[in-house]
């Protein structure tokens, strides 16, 4: 409880990434689909809806992570329509995602965990081997959106890549575009541990 969302929430992952972090916490959204368990947005419903009244009573609900969830908004959205507003939807993405998936999934999610990673393009690039850019725009466009209030972001520390100051300068770049919830932390590695 808390580290995916408010109140008691359901963590369901997708599959697939834009993506490659050196150190994924989820590999598997990466290899073949094969064996995974996959639902429909009712299967999801019809299986989470155990936890219907802990869900009400808490504020909590579904945290969509991966992945990237943002790539299945079709899913996201038709879940929705299932769940109404009894339940909070939260989203764990990267934001390396088209803008108008971005509006799209402002649309449906309540609440918005954004692992941006790094404000450097050069360490982002060579951490994830995606482009910093989009995230950080499609960011400025999600603060529009739904407001700061509805956006964690996330800055690990991950050596090797960053260091305390590097996290400072994006914690700063953060603040001054309206970000009030920053989870900064120390991503554990094997390498680390």
């Amino acid at each position: 409880m808390g580290g995916d969302g408010v109140g008691v929430t359901t963590l369901a992952a997708f599959h697939g990434c834009p993506l490659r972090c050196r150190y994924c916490l989820n590999h598997r959204c990466l290899e073949s689909p094969e064996g995974l368990r996959c639902y429909t947005p009712q299967q999801l419903y019809d299986y989470v809806g155990v936890d219907n009244l802990y869900f009400i009573a808490t504020g909590g609900g579904v945290c969509f992570g991966g992945g990237e969830p943002l790539l299945r908004i079709d899913f996201i959205e038709e879940f929705k329509s299932l769940c109404g507003k009894s339940w909070n939807l939260t989203a764990e993405t990267s934001l390396q995602v088209p803008p108008s998936t971005v509006e799209a999934a402002a649309q449906v999610v309540g609440d918005f965990i954004v692992d941006i990673k790094e404000s450097d393009p050069e360490v982002y690039r060579a951490y994830t081997g995606g482009d910093a850019e989009i995230a950080w725009s499609n960011l400025e466009r999600l603060l529009a959106l739904v407001g700061p209030k509805h956006v964690t972001v996330r800055v690990p520390l991950i050596e090797h890549y960053n260091d305390e100051a590097a996290t400072d300068r994006t914690a700063a770049r953060l603040a001054d575009m309206g970000v009030t919830h920053i989870d900064r932390f120390t991503y554990r590695t094997i390498n680390n541990e």
